[in-house]
Parts: C-alpha cells; sequence; structure tokens
C-alpha cells in the first residue's frame, strides 16, 4: 500500500510526544508502511503485527541494527553485526526456547509471588516520605526506584549501585529510542559495555559460588554448556534492563493517568478489586514499549506490501493495542472488557515477556498503596509533567505529583 506520509513523521517531536494520531493515520493509510530510503518498515495494525510475530522464520528477533536520528530527522540504522543478537529476547528458535526455559521457571516459579511483601513494604516508605512532604515528583521518588530494587533482588546482584543499575537499564533502552544522534548513540553503547563489564564480574562470583538465585541459575547453566559466558551477560543484562524499564513506565502512566482522572482514582479507592483491570487498561493506552524490532532475512511480504531481505520492520505495539477493529472503544479506560490482556504490551507468541507477572505484581501494589494512603493526589500545576524522549519507550522523566493524605 502506498502513502504520502512524509518519512519525517515517525519521528517528529510532536508525534514521539504524542503519537496517537499518527498511530490512527498508519492504521487507516499505511498498516504495513515503508519509509521511504530507510530500509524500514513498520506495521501498525493488531491483525498484522499478531501475524508478523507468528511468523518468526520472516521475522526474526536477531536484530543487528539499532537507530538513531539522522541529520534530515530521518531514521537511519547503525549496524552492530550480530553481537549480541542471539540471547533470550533477542534470539530465534532453537537457542530462544533454551534460553527461555533456563530463565522462565526460576524467574516465575520460584521467585516472583514472594516479592509481593517486599513490593509493598518498599512502596509504602517510599510514598509515606512523599506524602509528608506534601507532594514529591513520583518518577525519582517511587516509580524510579521500586522496579530496579526489585529486579536487582530478583536476579541475585551483591552489593548493588541501584543508581547505576537504574542508569544502565535507562541506557539499554536509550539506544533503541531511535531519537539520540549517532554521537549520542555512540556515547550511549559505550556505558552499556561498562554496565556488562559489571555484570561479567557478578557472573563469575556466581560461577564459583552458585546461589539459589536468577544469578546462580544463569551461572549454573554456564557451567553444564548450556549457556556461554557471553549469552548470560547479555540475558542478565536484559532482565535487568527490562525489569527496570517496564514497570517504571507502566507506574508513571498510570498514575498521571489517574491523576488527571479524579472520578476514576476515587472508584479505584471506593472498589479495589478493579485495579488489575485498570493495570490492564494502563498497559494498553500506554503500552511501556511502544515498539519492538524484527529483521527480515529472506524477501517476504507482509499485508500485501513487499519487504526485502536486509530490511527491518518496527512492530508498533502502542498503535496496534488502540485499534478499533480489535477494542471497542479503544481510545478510553474500559474495566469491564471481556479479555483485558487481549493487548500486546509484554509481546506476543513465543517472545511474550518472561516478567510480565512480575511487572503486574508491582503495579497493583504500588497503586494500592498509592491509593489507601491517600484522598486525592493531582499533577503539580506549577511543574508539568515531562516525558523521555523517545520512540520505543512511553515513559516518564518527571511526573511531580501534590499529594493529600487520606
Amino acid at each position: 500500500m502506498t502513502s504520502a506520509i512524509p518519512a519525517t513523521r515517525l519521528l517528529d517531536p510532536a508525534v514521539v510526544e504524542d503519537p496517537n494520531d499518527f498511530y490512527r493515520q498508519l492504521r487507516s493509510e499505511a498498516p504495513v508502511w515503508e519509509i521511504p530510503g530507510t530500509g524500514l518498515f513498520t506495521v501498525s495494525t493488531f491483525e498484522l503485527l499478531s501475524e508478523a510475530s507468528a511468523r518468526v522464520e520472516d521475522f526474526s528477533s536477531r536484530i543487528s541494527f539499532l537507530l538513531y536520528r539522522g541529520n534530515a530527522g530521518l531514521p537511519q540504522r547503525w549496524s552492530y553485526g550480530d553481537i549480541g543478537s542471539q540471547a533470550l529476547a533477542a534470539a530465534d528458535p532453537p537457542e530462544h526456547t533454551l534460553h527461555r526455559k533456563t530463565v522462565f521457571p526460576e524467574l516465575v516459579a520460584k521467585r516472583m509471588s514472594g516479592l509481593e511483601p517486599d513490593i509493598t513494604d518498599l512502596a509504602t516508605s517510599l510514598i509515606g516520605a512523599a506524602i509528608a512532604r506534601g507532594g514529591a515528583d513520583f518518577m525519582t521518588s517511587v516509580a524510579d526506584i521500586v522496579p530496579i530494587t526489585i529486579i536487582s533482588r530478583l536476579i541475585g546482584f551483591a552489593g548493588s549501585d541501584l543508581g547505576q543499575l537504574r542508569a544502565a537499564a535507562f541506557d539499554s533502552t536509550a539506544m533503541l529510542g531511535a531519537t539520540l544522534s549517532l554521537d549520542e548513540l555512540m556515547t550511549c553503547v559505550g556505558r552499556t559495555a561498562e554496565i556488562q563489564e559489571w555484570i561479567a564480574a557478578q557472573l563469575a562470583e556466581a560461577v564459583t559460588h552458585p546461589e539459589e538465585t536468577l544469578l546462580g541459575t544463569v551461572a549454573r547453566a554456564v557451567t553444564n554448556g548450556t549457556l556461554n559466558d557471553f549469552q548470560a551477560i547479555i540475558i542478565l543484562h536484559t532482565l535487568l534492563s527490562a525489569g527496570g524499564e517496564t514497570t517504571t513506565s507502566l507506574l508513571g502512566n498510570a498514575v498521571r493517568i489517574l491523576a488527571e482522572e479524579p472520578a476514576l482514582q476515587q472508584h479505584l479507592r471506593d472498589q479495589p478489586a478493579a485495579i488489575p483491570s485498570f493495570v490492564e487498561e494502563a498497559l494498553r493506552l500506554e503500552s511501556p514499549f511502544r515498539f519492538q524490532m524484527r529483521s527480515v532475512p529472506r524477501d517476504t511480504t507482509l499485508g500485501g506490501v513487499e519487504i526485502p531481505a536486509g530490511s527491518t520492520l518496527l512492530l508498533l505495539y502502542g498503535a496496534a493495542n488502540r485499534d478499533d477493529a480489535e477494542f471497542d472503544r479503544a481510545d478510553e479506560i474500559d474495566l469491564a472488557r471481556p479479555q483485558p490482556r487481549l493487548h500486546l504490551s509484554f509481546g506476543r507468541g513465543i517472545h511474550h515477556c518472561v516478567g510480565a507477572h512480575l511487572a503486574r505484581v508491582e503495579a497493583r501494589a504500588v497503586l494500592t498503596v498509592l491509593l489507601n494512603t491517600t484522598s486525592n493526589f493531582t499533577l503539580d500545576p506549577n511543574s508539568p509533567p515531562q516525558r523521555v524522549n523517545s520512540l520505543m519507550v512511553r515513559r516518564h522523566g518527571h511526573l511531580p505529583l501534590r499529594l493529600t493524605p487520606a
């Protein structure tokens, strides 16, 4: 399908800040859109994105490009080869299947279920301090802290500098955000190498003295030859980054929605059983990860559009999650949706996020504490919210709130 959409539209600052009109245009005019002169395609409807997610032979997770903003405002691809492209989220079967089996049982069965009391205690302390001050930047006071603390504990890192780990998690998604210049991207890549050296040291110690942690599980996989050192480091780095970023974005988005809709905020205080449904709607409406990349190893088609080998496909989760063909009143919150988890915010198919359950537990716990300990919270009229400049993540850099205690 041809379209007159300008190639610069994707990285237009106004679109990055508020993409929903653009998403609507893509779904209507170019469900599969070739961005001229870039080697990039996007897919924006729920149906076609679901199809692409299932066609792993045509749309590979082994990504060998990062995106940056070129001088003309066009998205450009920087090739870094295959290094780092074959571990967990960035691997195809059979490697992906093996990596997921190594991580997933430990991540879910043994650890996640027991973390909710720790999450609640941490949220109670942080939110209580914010209420005592009468207001706070929710991101720096709560949302930036809870997820990185919990994922660090879950993995089992020793002597963690949480500020360093949080910065590393944000660097990882900044590299994928497509809004950096090439020089800025190179600087970010360099910092990522530093955190991987730190993770390598943690892994080396765990190989020598494996404990009953996720880090210990990965270390044992190295010892028995299931993983090599590099794959193990990339898996741990991926879990750190996704675990820190996804829930941080989710918490900020959910709290902003509630701060702007006092009636909904009060409804959830009165009906706390509806909080999990609200979490799903927040995930759908403001997808924490707005896209994922896929590489195209062979000539193929999608939605009647020819996509040549060597191209990169962007799966626009944020667009598909507001597709009126799939969701009734797609731009509205509906706490009674018959299939509240139908959205694509945690991916689809074999790459469904292994940490989805943890993100939901963290969001439910933090929102419950916030609603129980306040009678009202609003945006600070003197300090407007600010989102980070990223095409990929939907995260607030700052979210100042005024908080009224219960």
